[in-house]
């Protein structure tokens, strides 16, 4: 009998998990907040179900079908499309020209700590230091201003400013752009390897060298990755900010949209949705064409 009991398993006893204090805490404040959300927002799901609602739609897509496909509309269209494109396209530019330039001084390991800056550091006086930690703090507060303010928004000021026309759209998604591309820049150079740079380093190469060929060639796929997906994005934010006056297919769709011409709107959408659809399929080949050139 007490070989049975010796030879029988024995069940591992887990451990409890406990609850901080902080952590209840913190859950039952988004809890509180989630609920408050909810009903300060007022989320009615069910209303698009109310006959109200159930009317407003069928409404809106009965008048969609068919689709305008008259030459008197489609006519319309050519010089929309191409500021569409063009204003996307620039507009990109514009957010890489600035937001590159700031991605760099807002990297800390290219500023004022990493490998690049350790010997400098060392026998620096405590002001060079805190001029480099102020400049990259600088950088990094510009980049937050341009991302905090809403593309749309920003296009409502230059439009007040410069007048009507695709050059506001270009500005608001060049400065809006820059901002959330210099600050994924940055993120993506705080995260190369350091042993190219250390061994360029050892070799005696300059700064610039090393940015060129040890710290731009590991971080490049990634950099042209996220610069052609925020492309793709600014296809779709054109068409937003042609409803401020800055042009492009957003400007057409807002006349339609307000002219109740919903079987326009349809024929708008589904052009939009091609354009977004070329430039993605465009962004993948160049994506592709890099990785391998860059896994060879």
């Amino acid at each position: 009998m007490r070989n049975d009991l010796s030879s029988a398993p024995v069940s591992p006893i887990l451990p409890t998990r406990r609850f901080s204090n902080l952590q209840i805490i913190w859950s039952v404040l988004f809890i509180l907040t989630f609920l408050g959300s909810y009903r300060l927002a007022q989320v009615k799901p069910l209303a698009l179900l109310e006959p109200e609602g159930r009317r407003n739609i069928r409404t809106f897509v009965t008048g969609m079908f068919p689709p305008d496909l008259s030459w008197d509309f489609l006519s319309l269209l050519g010089r929309p499309i191409v500021e569409t494109i063009q204003l996307s396209l620039m507009g990109t530019f514009m957010a890489v020209i600035i937001g590159f330039p700031l991605g760099l001084v807002a990297t800390r390991s290219l500023t004022f700590t990493g490998i690049l800056n350790e010997r400098e550091m060392v026998h620096a006086r405590r002001g060079v230091y805190l001029l480099r930690k102020g400049t990259y703090l600088l950088a990094r507060a510009i980049l937050s201003l341009f991302r905090t303010i809403p593309e749309f928004v920003w296009a409502f000021m230059f439009v007040r400013a410069v007048g009507l026309g695709p050059f506001p759209g270009v500005l608001a998604i060049g400065i809006s752009y820059a901002g959330m591309l210099g600050k994924v820049y940055s993120e993506i150079l705080e995260h190369v390897s350091p042993e190219p740079l250390e061994a360029l380093q050892a070799t005696g190469a300059s700064r610039p060298t090393i940015l060129l060929y040890g710290l731009l060639p590991q971080a490049l796929p990634n950099l042209v990755s996220y610069t052609l997906y925020r492309w793709e994005c600014a296809i779709r934010a054109s068409t937003i900010l042609g409803f401020v006056g800055a042009g492009g297919i957003g400007q057409q769709l807002e006349i339609s949209m307000r002219m109740f011409n919903f079987n326009q709107v349809l024929t708008l959408v589904t052009i939009l949705f091609v354009m977004v659809a070329g430039v993605d399929t465009l962004s993948a080949r160049i994506r592709n064409a890099i990785l391998g050139r860059s896994n060879v």
